[in-house]
């Protein structure tokens, strides 16, 4: 059964909390986050990207970046920006985008539920980036970045986590699109005693997150005589969301480079209908937008029967991706690259037109119950096979150990 955990959290003062607040590591570059964090001094950019405080040669797993977040994480936590909660607790977080609201319990969730199982996942990760989120954690001795993890509500925690929400809440900030609010919760036991119910959490976002906290932890268990399995370092920071809350976009493909005469042998493996319409409409439906126009394209149906391979995106890869461009391999293939729903399909259009992609290829959403599904299954889906919207804010509560 699951647990979840409260933790005495830092986290910046309220008035502050505009100033620290900032998208997560991994949905931004490193000239996207220097440019982001430009004038800025409290971005929290300068703790999970300190490679912006470096010259714009240093590389990026320079054993100087992950001391210039340690010392970054220090300077922010020891200033008048951030206080350190009194007691232990948890916190409700409540997102609201486009109209539609989410909320999450913010606590800290078990590495040995995660080693166990507890909690699944499933993508695949790779072991240059766990590396990289390894050595930030053990270099700040802080989780500094909550994990985005999800569940089905069958004990009534959402009615719980309304409750929550009459007073008033220690953060309300809007960042971009997003309205982000947060209470604290000091009566924990009844969230407690309902998440001791939950069979299974399943990972949203943020797989390479969960594997560096656990291997993290294993590291600072070797370096302990005395470990008990109770310290700090065995917990790391989740906003834990009812699957029935969730809402995921589609995470389309760009194709770098295509042979002569594209056009003419894709057509004679599907029928190219020609749309007005970018976005899929149905699942098993794709697009492709190539010599300036969009095609609607059907799918066939996966010669596997397993749940994992009837996802369009593994459809995408069973019949287009490596029958007629030789990509085997999604994930280490140059020739693709992968862009968040989020931007839309005009993004998709710029890149070819600007000549910077051959085709792009708009997905049907994968929904959150293939999540589940494919899951407790014990497979795994196809790399960037969900984009979550909208994205958890990084900054509001740091876990440190």
């Amino acid at each position: 059964m699951a647990t979840i955990k409260p933790f005495k959290a830092w986290r910046p003062k309220a008035e502050k909390a505009s100033q620290v607040i900032s998208v997560p590591y991994d949905v931004i570059n490193t000239d996207e986050a220097r440019e982001m964090a430009q004038g800025l001094p409290h971005s929290f950019l300068h703790v999970i990207r300190p490679e912006i405080d470096l010259p714009e040669d240093t590389y990026i797993h320079d054993s100087a970046v992950y001391e210039m977040g340690k010392k970054n994480l220090e300077a922010l936590l020891q200033s008048d920006v951030f206080e350190q909660e009194a007691a232990e607790a948890l916190y409700v977080y409540k997102l609201v985008w486009k109209g539609r609201s989410q909320s999450g319990i913010f606590g800290c969730v078990s590495v040995q539920d995660y080693n166990d199982e507890v909690i699944l996942k499933h993508e695949l990760t790779r072991p240059d980036k766990e590396d990289d989120r390894t050595k930030h954690i053990i270099t700040q001795q802080a989780h500094a970045e909550p994990v985005m993890i999800t569940f089905d509500d069958t004990q009534s925690i959402a009615e719980l986590m309304e409750a929550e929400t009459s007073s008033t809440p220690l953060y309300d900030v809007t960042a971009g699109d997003v309205e982000h609010y947060i209470w604290r919760v000091d009566n924990t036991e009844p969230f407690i005693n309902a998440f001791d119910q939950i069979p299974n959490l399943y990972i949203a976002d943020g797989h390479h997150r969960c594997a560096s906290a656990s291997r993290a932890a294993a590291l600072m268990a070797q370096q302990n005589p005395k470990h008990s399995g109770d310290e700090a370092y065995n917990y790391f920071p989740a906003v834990v969301i009812p699957m029935q809350q969730m809402e995921i976009l589609s995470y389309n493909r760009i194709v770098y480079s295509i042979p002569p005469s594209f056009k003419e042998k894709l057509s004679k493996s599907f029928e190219l209908t020609p749309t007005d319409n970018a976005e899929p409409t149905k699942k098993g439906e794709i697009c492709v937008y190539l010599e300036d126009s969009w095609y609607q394209i059907q799918l066939p149906e996966s010669t596997k029967t397993d749940v994992a391979s009837t996802l369009d995106v593994a459809r995408l890869q069973e019949f287009l991706l490596e029958p007629l461009l030789g990509i085997s391999d999604q994930r280490t293939d140059k020739n693709l690259f992968f862009v968040g729903g989020i931007r839309g399909t005009e993004e998709l259009e710029m890149l070819v037109q600007s000549g910077k992609a051959d085709m792009a290829i708009s997905m049907y959403p994968t929904n959150i119950q293939e999540l589940i599904d494919v899951s407790d299954a014990g497979l795994l889906m196809p790399p960037k096979s969900t984009w979550f919207e909208p994205k958890l804010r990084s900054g509001f509560l740091v876990h440190t150990f």
